[in-house]
Formats: C-alpha cells, structure tokens, sequence
C-alpha cells in the first residue's frame, strides 16, 4: 500500500513557507528591515522546498526514464484555463526529462457547445448520447479540428514538441460500431496498431490522440476516451496508463475523502464492485484500469485532475494523490 497523505519533510517545508507568509500579511507595524528579513526567510524557503522536491523526484525520473506513460486528459481540466495550462506544463516536463508521454483526450463540453450552435439537440438514451450523422459530423469536426488542434499548440508553446491525430491517422485504431444499444455512430476499439506512436515518441514527439476511429468501411466513429486510452497503453505495453478525472480516486465513501484508498489490486476492485462500493461512473473507469493491466499495462491510476500538479505527484512521488490498480 501507498501511504496517505505528503512526506514530513515536504509537509515540514511547506509549513514553514506558510508561517513565513502569514507573518508577512500580518507586519503592517513592522520595519522595512523585519518586513525584508521575512521576505528573504520565504525565498530560503522556497529554494529549499524545490530542491528537496528535485532530490525526492530523481529516482522515479531514473525509474521511469525510456518508458512510456498514457494519459487520459478530459474533465475539469481541459475546461479551467488555469489547470489545463498546468497540465499541460505537467506533460511537457514529464517528456523532457525523459519519459514517453502519449496524450488520448475527449471534449464532451466542447461537443455540446458546438452543437447548439449549430442548432442540434443532444439526444440521450440511458445516460448514453446518442450519435446520429450530423452529431457524428460535429463530434469530429470538434475532437479532432478544435480541441485537438489546440491542445497540440498549447504543448509547444510550453516548449514540447506535440504530434495532433486521431484514430484514423496511420490505422492506428480499428473500431467497430456497438449495436447493443444501438445508439448511433458509437464504437469500440477493435485493434491498436501503435507502430505510429512508437515512432513518434521515439523521436521525442508528444502524440495528442482524439478519441475518434473508423470501421472496415470508413465510417467514423466515437470512441470513449478512458476506453481508447487503456487500448492505446496496453498496444504500447506502457509502464503507467492515468486516466484524469473529477474525484480523487476510488474512495470506501463517495463523500468522505479520509476513505480514499491509494493503491488496490484487481481482486479487491471487484469485490468492491460486488459490493456496491464502486459504483456508477466509476465502474468503467476502474473496468478500463483492470483490463490494460490483463493487457501488459504494469499500472493503473485514477487521479484528481482538478488537483495541482496531481500528473506529476502521482508519477513522482511515494504517496501519490490518486488510486493506483496493479496486477
């Protein structure tokens, strides 16, 4: 098991970068010479906190160098300028010290907007949208003209070097409709040929990878992310697939963050499930998790995404801030 919560080193530090601060907004009646000698306390501080967090990261970096990590990017952080730019300063800092970063995203959002502006009515069945032809048009004009186009740019502007695709491009993936329920122009992945993405982060490229495929026949198709994320780490034989979502992880209590569990293994998900204790939304997320590691994928995470650097704390880290799923 990963223990709960941050090291008491790093906790200790951020204390006293606290208390320095506090002091500060406190010393209205204070010199300019105390209000200097808090200021140089809280840079002392801060250096020490970044190289004590630089000590604590270098053996994962070593750990996991040459290896690859698939990310699921979707939720909250895709639409808050704040965390996406954080994000996406995440991945780029991952794959300039060394790991593999392949990037799968979806935009269920940016769908909806687009389609009332175009004047369609989003159709449910079940819970489940239904894609009909002109929704389908949308979706692929969206996922993988605007939002994939943008995340591409929003990457090298941060000084990486992104790659923008979707499951058409190079075959990567295969799909085939789903017909129970028949809701529409909706998939599921069929076959990976992720010779594409070799290539690609072999050469130092980031690959960003919209959740859109086609069938034998070239019809497009939806694809979900989460489910072409754990297709995608499974066909690279990726060290870590994580997917980003919108709670902290899988928790005994929805309600009560104290009950989140930091690391499981397969056999105490599905009892979990059989329990009742997984349930809902966060019955496929953990399905996907449990079959990339059947796959070869050695790890699964689900992390909070609205959460501050939660990529590179449950990368880097021993305690992670997310649910870790292992074999």
């Amino acid at each position: 098991m990963r223990s709960c919560g941050t090291s008491k080193r790093v906790q200790a530090t951020l204390g006293r970068c606290q208390g320095a601060r506090t002091r500060h907004r406190g010393c209205s009646t204070r010199t300019r010479a105390q209000v200097r000698a808090v200021a140089d306390t809280e840079k002392r501080v801060s250096e020490f906190d970044r190289v004590s967090i630089l000590s604590e990261a270098l053996p994962y970096l070593q750990k996991f160098a040459g290896k690859t990590v698939v990310v699921k990017y979707g939720g909250a952080a895709m639409k808050d300028p704040t965390l996406k730019a954080g994000v996406i300063s995440d991945v780029v800092l991952l794959a300039l010290v060394g790991l593999r970063v392949v990037l799968v995203h979806g935009g269920g959002p940016e769908i909806n907007t687009w389609l009332s502006r175009v004047g369609i009515e989003p159709n449910f069945k079940n819970g489940l949208r239904v894609t009909d032809g002109p929704t389908m048009e949308v979706v692929e004009m969206v996922l993988v003209g605007k939002v994939n186009k943008s995340i591409v740019s929003l990457i090298n502007k941060a000084g990486g070097k992104a790659v923008g695709l979707c499951g058409k491009d190079g075959k990567l993936i295969r799909a085939r409709k789903v017909t129970k329920p028949d809701i529409g122009f909706v998939g599921e992945v069929s076959s990976v040929d992720a010779s594409i993405l070799d290539n690609l982060a072999g050469s130092g490229c980031i690959p960003v990878i919209a959740s859109v495929a086609e069938d034998d026949q070239g019809q497009s198709l939806n694809i979900n992310a989460d489910t072409a994320a754990g297709e995608i780490a499974a066909a690279l034989a990726a060290e870590k697939l994580i997917l980003m979502t919108d709670v902290p992880g899988v928790m005994l209590d929805k309600d009560d963050i104290s009950t989140l569990q930091r690391s499981l293994a397969i056999s105490d998900t599905r009892r979990m499930v059989g329990d009742g204790i997984i349930a809902g939304g966060m019955i496929p997320k953990v399905e996907c998790c449990v079959r990339s590691i059947a796959q070869g994928v050695s790890a699964a995470h689900i992390i909070d995404g609205r959460q501050k650097h939660s990529l590179l704390q449950e990368i880097l880290t021993d305690e992670g801030v997310g649910t870790m799923i292992t074999g």
